[in-house]
C-alpha cells in the first residue's frame, strides 16, 4: 500500500505541474476562429498550404519521382565512399521508425472518434502533400549537414537554416530560426516521440493483461513499465546512429508487414462491409454526421493528425535522413518522400479501415463523449473481432512501434540538445539520462494532455521550419537536377567514377555534361 502511495503522489504531482503549461501552449498555438460552424485552425492550414505550394513548385515530384525513389531506397545507385553513416535503407527505415508508431494506431482512433470516418480521407491528403515538404527538407537536411571527425553526422533544421540563411546574406535571422527549431523539436520529442509512446503502449498492456483493471493499470505498474522501457532504450542509444539504423533496419519492415497484415485479416473478415466503410469515409468528407463544423472540421481533425502522425514539415525527418552514405543530397530527399506514403497513406488508412469495418459502436460511443475509451482501444477492439487472441500480437507490435519510436526520437533530440548545450560527453551523457528519466513518467499523463502538448510543440516547430524551406527552395531545384542528371546517367551505365571525373572537368571549364531539368 505504500508504495502505490506514493506512486500516486508522483502521477499527482506531475499532472499538476503539467496542467497549466499544456494550457498556456494550446491557447497560443491552436488559436482559432469559427467558420460556417467549423473551427479553424491557423496552424493547422499552415502544415497544409505549405504542401500544396512545394507540391506545385516541384511539379508533382512525389508522382513523377516514386520510381526513383524506390531505386534508390533498395540500393541500386549505393556508392560505399561516400559520405556518410548508414545506407539508404537505413536512413528510411530510422525515420519510419520515428514516424509509423503509435500516432498511426491510436492517432487514427482518435481521429476517427472526434472528426468521424472522413477524417480519413483529408489525412491521406494530407500525406500526399506531406510527400512533398518532406523531399524538400531532406534534401536540405543532407546538402547542408556537418560530417565529424570522428566520422558522425549532424543535420536537420539546425544545420540548414543556420547555414541556408547565412548564404541568403541574413545570418542572424537563420541563426534565430535554427535556435527556435531546436527548442520545439526537443521539447515535442520529449512529449510526442516518448512521454506518448510509452503512454499509449501501457495503455495495450495494462488492456490486456488484467482486463484494464490490473498491476499496470496501478501508478506503480506505469512507473515499473516506464523503467523496463527506458533501460531497454538506454542500451540503444548510447551506440549512437549506426546502432539506431541497426536496430530499426530489423524491427520497422517487420513491424510494418506485421501490422498491415493484421489490418488485412480483420478486413477480409469483414470483406462485405469494405464497400460501405470506403463510401462512408468518402461520404463522411464532404458531408459528415455529428461532426462540429461538418466539412471543415472533419478536415481539420484529418490534418491535424495526419501532421502529428508523419510530421512532415517539422524538420525532425531530415535529422535522420542526413546521415545517409550519399554525395548528391536530393537522393535521399527522394527516399524521404517514401515516408509520409508508408505513414500515412498506407498504414494509417488501414487502420481506419479497421475500425470502421469492424468497430462502428466503440468509435461511435467515444464520439458521444466517452472519455474512458482511449485511442488504442478502439483500435485493439477491432481487431478482437477477427481473431480473440489477435489483440496479444497486437501488443506486441504496439511496444515494439512505441520503442522504435522512442530510440529514434531519442536520436532526434540528442542532435536538438546538443545543437543548444554542445557536443560534450557531459552534455550527451546528460540528455541521454533525461531521456530515459522522462519516460519512465510517460504513463502517468492522461491521454489528451499528452496529445495536446506534442501537438502544441509539433506546430511551433513546423512554423520555424517552413519559413526555412519557402527560402531555401531553389537550392532543392538545383540539387533535383543534379541528381536526375546522376540517374540518367547511371542508367545510361556510366560508373561513379566516370560520372566524377565528367563534373570535376566541367566544373574546371572542361566539356559540362547536360544537367536534366529539375522542371
Amino acid at each position: 500500500m505504500a508504495d502505490t502511495t506514493w506512486a500516486d503522489t508522483v502521477a499527482e504531482n506531475i499532472n499538476e505541474a503539467v496542467d497549466p503549461v499544456a494550457s498556456f501552449l494550446g491557447d497560443i498555438v491552436f488559436w482559432s476562429f469559427e467558420v460556417g460552424g467549423a473551427t479553424i485552425m491557423p496552424i493547422v492550414l499552415w502544415l497544409v498550404i505549405a504542401g500544396l505550394v512545394f507540391t506545385v513548385y516541384f511539379g508533382f515530384a512525389q508522382i513523377r519521382y516514386f520510381r526513383q525513389a524506390l531505386n534508390i531506397v533498395r540500393g541500386k545507385y549505393d556508392n560505399p565512399k561516400d559520405p556518410g553513416e548508414v545506407s539508404h535503407f537505413q536512413a528510411l527505415t530510422s525515420a519510419v521508425s520515428g514516424t509509423v508508431g503509435l500516432g498511426n494506431i491510436a492517432g487514427v482512433a482518435i481521429a476517427i472518434s472526434i472528426g468521424g470516418p472522413g477524417a480519413t480521407f483529408w489525412m491521406i491528403l494530407c500525406g500526399l502533400l506531406g510527400m512533398a515538404t518532406k523531399f524538400v527538407e531532406c534534401t536540405l537536411g543532407v546538402r547542408y549537414r556537418e560530417v565529424h571527425e570522428d566520422g558522425t553526422v549532424s543535420g536537420g533544421p539546425m544545420q540548414y537554416l543556420r547555414k541556408g540563411f547565412a548564404e541568403l546574406g541574413k545570418p542572424m535571422t537563420g541563426k534565430i530560426l535554427a535556435g527556435l527549431s531546436a527548442v520545439f523539436v526537443l521539447f515535442f520529442g520529449y512529449f510526442g516521440g516518448n512521454l506518448f509512446q510509452v503512454n499509449q503502449s501501457l495503455a495495450q498492456v495494462s488492456t490486456r493483461v488484467g482486463d484494464g483493471d490490473g498491476f499496470f493499470s496501478t501508478n506503480l505498474g506505469a512507473i515499473i513499465y516506464g523503467l523496463a522501457i527506458a533501460t531497454l532504450c538506454a542500451l540503444v542509444i548510447i551506440g549512437g546512429m549506426k546502432s539506431i539504423g541497426r536496430t530499426t533496419a530489423r524491427l520497422v519492415p517487420g513491424m510494418a508487414i506485421m501490422y498491415v497484415a493484421a489490418c488485412l485479416l480483420v478486413i477480409l473478415f469483414n470483406v462485405t462491409e469494405v464497400p460501405a466503410a470506403i463510401g462512408t469515409i468518402v461520404t463522411e468528407a464532404f458531408a459528415p454526421e455529428g461532426v462540429a463544423g461538418g466539412v471543415l472540421g472533419a478536415l481539420i481533425v484529418g490534418f491535424q493528425r495526419a501532421a502529428f502522425s508523419n510530421e512532415a514539415g517539422v524538420g525532425s525527418a531530415p535529422i535522420a535522413h542526413s546521415a545517409v552514405k550519399t554525395k548528391r543530397p536530393a537522393t535521399e530527399g527522394l527516399v524521404a518522400m517514401l515516408e509520409p506514403f508508408i505513414d500515412t497513406v498506407v498504414i494509417c488508412t488501414m487502420t481506419a479501415l479497421t475500425i470502421v469495418v469492424a468497430n462502428g459502436e466503440l468509435y461511435q460511443a467515444r464520439r458521444a463523449g466517452d472519455d474512458s475509451i482511449n485511442g488504442i482501444a478502439i483500435t485493439s477492439d477491432a481487431f478482437e473481432t477477427a481473431l480473440p487472441w489477435f489483440p496479444w500480437l497486437l501488443t506486441l507490435a504496439v511496444v515494439l512501434f512505441a520503442f522504435s519510436t522512442l530510440i529514434t526520437w531519442g536520436y532526434y533530440s540528442q542532435k536538438c540538445w546538443t545543437h543548444l548545450f554542445g557536443r560534450s560527453r557531459t552534455s550527451e551523457l546528460a540528455f541521454k539520462v533525461s531521456w530515459c528519466a522522462v519516460a519512465v513518467i510517460g504513463a502517468l499523463l492522461p491521454l489528451m494532455r499528452l496529445v495536446d502538448m506534442a501537438d502544441a510543440f509539433l506546430f511551433l516547430a513546423a512554423v520555424a521550419n517552413i519559413i526555412g524551406l519557402y527560402f531555401l527552395a531553389p537550392v532543392v531545384k538545383r540539387e533535383l537536377g543534379r541528381v536526375l542528371d546522376y540517374v540518367r546517367r547511371k542508367d545510361a551505365g556510366e560508373t561513379d567514377e566516370e560520372i566524377e571525373a565528367a563534373d570535376a572537368a566541367a566544373a574546371a571549364g572542361g566539356p559540362a555534361s547536360k544537367v536534366a531539368s529539375a522542371e
